[in-house]
């Protein structure tokens, strides 16, 4: 009955320390994921390689701005810098960041009457940072 337990107690010990493995590596590869794509995408604003990122501005916001939508875009492309470091620095707060403004730019997408699938992708990517922020414990 011994061998019994003991074997059952490594078994167990073992299964515990293989979810905590795969939970550490589902979490490093959100916490990279939500905190190097923003800063891509942010400093992908100034160049243009990626898209013309000004397109996606909804029409209704363009209006309202005192500005260029351009120099609003490039303003938004500094925020999602800050914030893809955010994420890599305080993963906790930092992917709650992240999954509001997904919201917000996926809000900001159906204004424009268009780009409907990157506003689903958009959700669906706030999903997930939500996700890093679940798993993460709070003192991260």
């Amino acid at each position: 009955m011994d061998t019994l337990a003991a074997t059952t107690a490594t078994r167990t010990n073992r299964e515990e320390g293989t979810t905590t493995s795969r939970l550490h590596t589902v979490t490093t590869l959100l916490k990279y994921t939500y905190g190097l794509v923003p800063i891509v995408a942010g400093l992908d604003k100034f160049t243009h390689l990626l898209t013309n990122w000004d397109k996606y501005l909804a029409p209704v916001v363009a209006d309202i701005l005192p500005f260029q939508a351009h120099t609003f875009m490039s303003i938004i492309g500094v925020i999602e810098i800050i914030a893809g470091f955010l994420v890599l620095v305080k993963p906790k707060i930092g992917s709650l960041v992240v999954a509001l403004w997904l919201v917000g730019i996926a809000i900001n997408l159906l204004l424009t009457g268009q780009y409907f699938d990157v506003a689903v992708r958009d959700v669906v990517m706030a999903i997930g940072a939500f996700s890093l922020y679940l798993l993460l414990d709070h003192k991260d």
